[in-house]
């Protein structure tokens, strides 16, 4: 396998947007034109693939592209046309709630029916569901934290020390082995996936690609800060139950130590973030930026909004017995035994 530092390759086009992009990152084509974009469905492969390219050079860029293209106007206009495009998507399709208290309250009251897929997980996964789920998973997990930490700069106080403190657990408390990236790498490989930065891009279906584009567009735009805190504050208050059921997944199909870990570290971690994020992150911003708070209000709106898109796309998948990805994943290495 790659060292997980290695720039990921270009991933297959889905559609004229993503082709004209990819062929403009390796210096052989002009970009697409506004009405291309305009007429583009906005939680659609192809416009969702395009726009993963634009963000990705902010990331670890890709093998064979010129860094400097990170900031190439021609591309940045391109991509505001994108967002434009997902962005109005975006705010006419969710529901939001009348202010963040209510939102939060909604956000910590779990769903009677327990129908979502870290149910279907718990109660009925098998170990193939479990790697698609991580398969998709690894386009955020394998850089998790990193879309949060841009809006550090942008927040000051109360709200940027806690921010930066729950930041920091994420990245392992200083310690490399610890980093939540590294740990999902562990559980990649407990399920015998390869944990190459950017190798599942392309069985990713554009549910997936949606949820981790949103965290990209909040993060990257400082006009769009209450969002990703509200992103952010969705994140942790609904992590902890969710990782206790999926943990339960692993351990009930034998997924192997660093998988079970991954999610018990999570519960217990997100538990404390919790208090920390609506205490002190949303309420030390807000308490200097209240005209932040529909910003807020859309960003964990929004968050339920897209997850809600990826659940249902999986469950309809899974439940009739075929597989939610793209591209079939290889056959798992089954580990040496002793002689």
């Amino acid at each position: 396998m790659a060292h997980d530092s290695e720039e990921p390759r270009l991933p297959t086009a889905r559609g004229p947007l993503s082709e004209a992009v990819a062929r403009y990152l390796r210096g052989a084509g002009p970009l697409p034109g506004p009405d291309a974009t305009a007429d583009a469905d906005p939680y659609g492969d192809d416009l969702q693939l395009a726009l993963y390219l634009c963000y990705e050079l902010h990331y670890r860029g890709f093998a064979g592209v010129p860094a400097d293209l990170e900031w190439d106007p021609d591309l940045l206009r391109t991509r505001a046309a994108l967002e434009g495009r997902f962005l109005a998507a975006l705010r006419a399709d969710t529901p939001v709630h009348d202010s963040v208290a209510d939102a939060i309250a909604d956000l910590l009251v779990e769903p009677v029916d327990g129908t979502g897929v870290s149910y279907f997980l718990r109660d009925k996964g098998e170990l193939w569901h479990l790697r698609e789920y991580a398969a998709l998973r690894s386009l955020y997990h394998l850089k998790e934290a990193d879309p949060h930490a841009w809006v550090l700069p942008r927040l000051s106080g109360r709200a940027k020390a806690a921010m930066a403190a729950v930041e920091f657990d994420e990245f392992g408390g200083g310690r490399a082995d610890r980093v939540h990236a590294r740990l999902f790498a562990d559980l990649m490989t407990d399920l015998g996936l390869d944990t190459t930065y950017g190798r599942h891009l392309d069985a990713a279906n554009a549910e997936a690609l949606v949820t981790v584009n949103m965290m990209s567009l909040f993060g990257l735009h400082r006009k769009l800060r209450g969002a990703l805190v509200g992103h952010f504050a969705a994140v942790e208050i609904t992590s902890s139950p969710g990782s206790r059921r999926l943990a339960e997944a692993m351990r009930r199909t034998g997924a192997g130590p660093a998988a079970e870990h991954f999610y018990d570290e999570h519960v217990e971690a997100d538990a404390v973030h919790e208090q920390v994020v609506r205490h002190d992150v949303i309420g030390g911003l807000l308490e200097q930026e209240p005209h932040l708070a529909p910003d807020v209000v859309f960003g964990i709106d929004a968050t339920g909004h897209v997850e809600d898109r990826l659940g249902a796309r999986l469950l309809a998948d899974w439940q009739d017995g075929r597989s939610a990805l793209r591209t079939p994943l290889p056959t798992p290495v089954e580990p040496e035994s002793s002689p």
